[in-house]
């Protein structure tokens, strides 16, 4: 006699069941729905502990939507704490421009950077907003005065009395954009570990209280008129021991988990960051984003993948690198097509994953050496490239290090400008030094920008000038060094300005 299905493919199947009929029902009638958005942050909670769990609401909206693995940033950007991992997530913007280094906000900039329900309030103040959160600060300080409604929940009701306020606020009330915060992992997370029982039992009660909120929603009498995004996320991890706020990777990781809008079911994103949730909220409430406003997010609706990205199925495992886990893969020499990677005067022998520009990941390219700010490359997104002088040297080598990565082809106007884009980070260390230079029809490359200053994690525009009658242009990242530190190069783009 064969076995029947596990309790967990039953759970999940039914949770999948509960929210599948309502979504067929408002299908065809999607275009006149009204955009909504429902935030909700676990504090404290890793994916991976969450898929060994028995969370079969958080399994249901993995399985009809988007499942993305993501990484903060570490010291000396910011620690990974609840207060700049929770300003992150709602102003859409990193420490670097938020200010929030610990949980005492001193000198924070939500002035200039506030959060994305005070965005939406501002932009449509007929939006009706709401918070509620078991960490009061949230409430209390990150979100302005200009949310419609914070509550701050008694300490003594904690995340069953968010719940039931989030419960009754999206059953019985008309709020366009909502936020609720659940505290009670990260409080078994510090208490017992994240590889104890009691952390698993948080997560499973967690989903429980999403299951709640999820059938209030679903259970609207305006449902079928209505476009919910649902966004769950965390602040930062935790150890297997407990704790956080180092630069660990389990400390570092969080996630996103979407459902909603034109989300594909089972998608699996590599490029999504911490502040892309607040973006994807406004863009879903069909708020312009605004360039001066700043932000570091950007739609998940939109995705803007590269060419580097396209190199994720070809990543290979590590081959000197001992501390990088053996089953991870995470780089390779091969460059995407139209690119090349020009190695003739590069130094032979060294770490054979550094051996002149690479394409990594930051999973990948942080195990290498943690504590050394690879962790600041906030803003590159899924497969970046990297020069690292530093981690080459690490294994006998001889000469130097110079390796040059150079762009295809691409189409200009003669007479015109140009703006070259791309992310950055470089840390130097002389003699080492980066030069971004630009060939027009194969002529002799022009220096446009060069590096021999810390940069810290940035978007770089640079302006050219075509030459008359110019038709393509080749760009060039030359880095020279010995046993010196790194540059990172993402997002690379030439157009027409």
């Amino acid at each position: 006699m064969s076995a029947g299905p596990s309790r967990r493919t039953v759970l999940l199947s039914a949770a999948l069941a509960a929210v599948a009929a309502p979504l067929a029902a408002v299908t065809a009638h999607a275009a006149a729905r009204t955009p909504k958005v429902l935030v909700i942050g676990l504090d404290g909670a890793l994916l991976g502990r969450i898929k060994d769990a028995s969370a079969p609401h958080l399994d249901a909206l993995m399985a009809g939507g988007l499942t993305a693995a993501s990484r903060l940033y570490a010291d000396p950007l910011a620690p990974t704490l609840s207060g700049p991992g929770w300003a992150t997530v709602l102003t859409g913007v990193w420490p670097d421009k938020h200010l929030v280094k610990d949980n005492a906000f001193t000198g924070h900039a939500f002035a200039t950077y506030p959060d994305f329900l005070t965005r939406a309030e501002t932009a449509k103040p007929s939006l009706s907003t709401y918070a509620v959160s078991s960490w009061a600060p949230i409430t209390d300080t990150v979100l302005s005065p200009a949310v419609d409604t914070r509550v701050s929940t008694p300490s003594a009701e904690y995340d069953a009395g968010t719940t039931s306020r989030a419960v009754a606020e999206l059953r019985d009330g008309n709020r366009d954009a909502v936020f609720v915060h659940l505290d009670n992992i990260d409080h078994a997370g510090h208490s017992y570990g994240a590889a104890s029982s009691q952390y698993r039992a948080a997560i499973e009660t967690a989903d429980g209280q999403v299951g709640q909120i999820l059938a209030a929603v679903t259970g609207r009498s305006t449902y079928a008129s209505e476009d919910w995004l649902i966004m769950v996320t965390a602040d930062h991890g935790h150890t297997d021991a407990g704790g956080h706020g180092g630069n660990s990777d389990p400390e570092r990781q969080t996630f996103l988990i979407a459902r909603g809008g034109a989300i594909a079911a089972g998608t699996t994103r590599y490029d999504i960051k911490m502040p892309d949730v607040a973006a994807s909220a406004l863009a879903h409430l069909g708020i312009a984003i605004d360039a001066s406003w700043g932000l570091d997010g950007r739609p998940l609706q939109t995705p803007v993948p590269d060419a580097f990205d396209t190199l994720r199925p070809q990543l290979t495992a590590r081959a000197d690198e001992t501390g990088i886990p053996a089953a991870l893969t995470g780089f390779t020499h091969t460059p995407p097509t139209g690119w090349s990677v020009e190695n003739g005067a590069m130094g032979t022998g060294g770490m054979a994953e550094w051996r002149g520009w690479s394409f990594t990941t930051d999973e990948f390219w942080t195990a290498a050496e943690r504590g050394q700010q690879r962790e600041s490359n906030i803003r590159a997104r899924n497969v970046f490239a990297v020069a690292d002088g530093d981690e080459w040297v690490d294994k006998s080598y001889s000469g130097t290090f110079d390796s040059t990565l150079v762009s295809p082809a691409w189409a200009v106007t003669g007479g015109s400008t140009a703006v070259l884009r791309y992310t950055t980070l470089y840390r130097q260390e002389a003699p080492q030094k980066g030069e971004v230079s630009v060939s027009w029809d194969g002529g002799a490359p022009v220096t446009v920008k060069t590096y021999t200053a810390d940069t810290p994690s940035r978007a770089e525009a640079i302006t050219l000038r075509v030459p008359s009658g110019a038709t393509s242009a080749r760009v060039r990242f030359r880095y020279t060094g010995g046993n010196n530190w790194f540059w990172t190069v993402d997002g690379v783009t030439l157009s027409a300005s």
